[in-house]
């Protein structure tokens, strides 16, 4: 009977086998960028592989998204491993679409070939008849919280009902019968640091605002119109004088854009958008901050007359972290890469949809410091696609054996001292609440 060092010895070595074509497709994906619930080219590539590795799967799960099945000897316990299928925009970064100015600028390629590559390692090593469990692989759409307007039209639309794919396979009972998700992201690389466990972000609720004014000839009559623009900036200047109230503990971040901010230079401004995030360390936080931010934006309007549609949007739970998964990670990349490489991470400001799964169940959301630069800008590239996309690989697909092995008893006890900060109908009704609220 094998050993689980065994297993691990075959999943590794079954990765190595496949790493140019694992790599392969972290670059194909980098030269097709797509934006969130648009990213057709990309959820084809999947398929392709999920076909061609035999497996059973469904596709077109929130609009792009896709999940196959790796079965295991029993089902005493289901782990996803997930990726993102999305990008962001970013006009000026080398590989950017020139149509789109969509962009990997946040590693999300990546992390497609890292969960395909553990789930050919996986599979083609034959380790899954003799493990206690499943394994879902997960593709997942719009991870990135942008095009706030057009996301908001899919939702009125009835296409979705959250702007974010993980909350979406929430919704859609996709995560019903998951136990616990493993992902990860890229970073900028900070040698000799390769992997920083121990990830906790931001979340935040997302604002779709719309200023409405009165037109009138800007420059003959002037005194007719209602300046939408002057009311947003009002707004937008009482944003400001909101931060100082901000405590420093909270991590609030604020941070609005104009996407229009008017028809034409010689007409009065009659209809003014903003679009923004309020992000908090903990709930909380962010629904005290958002609260302050709403009645910054309605006194802008009041000033001058205006009225304001404020659209309270889904946005994200904030990232926590499992320990348990973190050790066990960490344990796999220290025998890969060496101990010295493994770090942990301090509280991260940004957010993600992987927030709202961890409020459901044990996460797996480590840092791989693989990145040219910062993420979400035009000099971010994965630096070190070996890392990137190979070990991290290997990394993810020996948790799984760890978590699995032996009956499942090491994912079975770290679900045993778990204790969710929701169930689905509980989330659900949170978000819905909140998104409600003037």
């Amino acid at each position: 009977m094998p050993t689980k060092e065994d297993l691990k010895k075959k999943v590794f070595g079954s990765i190595e086998k496949r790493a140019k074509e694992i790599t392969e497709i972290a670059e194909t994906i980098l030269r097709n960028p797509e934006l969130g619930y648009k990213e057709v080219k990309t959820a084809a590539l999947v398929e392709d592989q999920f076909r061609s590795m035999g497996l059973s799967y469904k596709k077109g799960l929130a609009l792009t998204g896709l999940v196959a099945q790796l079965p295991g000897k029993s089902n005493k316990l289901r782990v996803a491993l997930m990726g993102e299928l999305d990008s962001i925009r970013i006009p000026v970064h080398p590989f950017a679409d020139p149509l789109t100015g969509a962009a990997h600028g946040c590693g999300h390629n990546a992390q497609i070939a890292g969960m395909l590559g553990a789930g050919m390692g996986l599979l083609d090593s034959g380790v899954m008849k003799e493990l206690d469990g499943g394994v879902s692989l997960m593709a997942v759409p719009a991870e990135e919280l942008v095009e706030l307007e057009y996301r908001n039209k899919l939702r009125d639309g009835g296409k979705i009902a959250f702007l974010t794919g993980k909350q979406e396979f929430i919704r859609l009972g996709l995560f019903d019968s998951i136990d616990m998700a493993l992902m990860f992201h890229v970073e900028l690389a900070e040698p000799p640091q390769k992997v920083a466990v121990g990830v906790t972000m931001n979340g935040c609720l997302a604002k779709f605002i719309r200023y409405k004014g009165k037109e009138s000839h800007a420059g003959g009559a002037p005194h007719l119109g209602v300046n939408a623009l002057n009311a947003a900036l009002l707004g937008l200047m009482g944003i400001h004088a909101q931060r100082e109230t901000f405590k420093d503990e909270d991590s609030i971040r604020v941070h609005p854009i104009l996407t229009k901010g008017g028809d034409l230079v010689n007409v009065v401004p009659g209809d003014v958008r903003i679009e923004t995030f309020v992000r908090g360390r903990t709930a909380q936080a962010f629904q005290d901050a958002h609260r302050k931010v709403n009645r910054a934006l309605k006194a802008g309007a009041m000033a001058v007359g205006a009225e304001v549609e404020i659209r309270n949007l889904p946005g994200y739970l904030p990232v926590l972290n499992t320990p348990s998964l973190d050790n066990l990670f960490s344990a796999n990349m220290a025998a890969i890469l060496g101990p010295e490489a493994i770090g942990h991470s301090p509280h991260l400001t940004g957010s993600s949809d992987m927030g709202d799964i961890t409020h459901l169940m044990p996460g797996l959301h480590p840092m791989i410091k693989a990145g040219s630069a910062k993420v979400h800008t035009e000099s971010f590239c994965i630096e070190d696609t070996r890392l990137a996309c190979i070990e991290t690989a290997k990394g993810l697909a020996m948790t799984v054996i760890d978590l699995l092995w032996e009956g499942a008893r090491e994912g079975l006890a770290i679900k045993s001292v778990h204790k969710p900060k929701y169930n689905k109908e509980q989330f659900l009704k949170f978000w819905e609440e909140l998104c409600k609220e003037s």
